[in-house]
């Protein structure tokens, strides 16, 4: 369904100890992929396919600190990013990300709203069927 919070970001500057830290503290298990330079994170127990197997939390993932992400970043889910961008900058948002793939997953895309908070987009890739 579309308008749900469906994953998260937090940057850091050492990934290593971030991956420690948020292990150590929460429990999180965390899996670095380092061909794009992202680890994944699960925060409760997955199903086969990597995402939540269970109604109530979401996965995320950590990466470098960078210009644009300085904090940690919630991402919404919608049907369709090139018109949730659109809606966006209609309503006095601004587009910092445009429209890009990651992998066959779908695409993502980021924004910051008119209190100048950047926040994600996803975009599932439809599955041949």
């Amino acid at each position: 369904m579309s308008g749900r919070l469906v994953h998260f970001e937090i940057p850091f500057d050492d990934g290593e100890r971030a991956r420690a830290f948020y292990r150590e503290a929460f429990g999180w298990s965390v899996m670095t992929m380092p061909e794009m330079d992202y680890t994944m994170v699960s925060t409760g127990p997955s199903s086969e396919e990597g995402g939540p197997s269970e109604a109530g939390y979401i996965g995320g993932g950590m990466l470098q600190r960078s210009a644009v992400q300085q904090a940690p970043v919630v991402t919404i889910d919608v049907d369709d990013i090139d018109a949730a961008l659109e809606k966006i900058e209609s309503l006095g948002g601004k587009t910092v990300v445009p429209r890009q793939p990651v992998g066959g997953m779908g695409f993502t895309a980021y924004f910051t709203d008119t209190e100048g908070n950047l926040t994600g987009l996803w975009q599932t890739t439809p599955q041949a069927g």
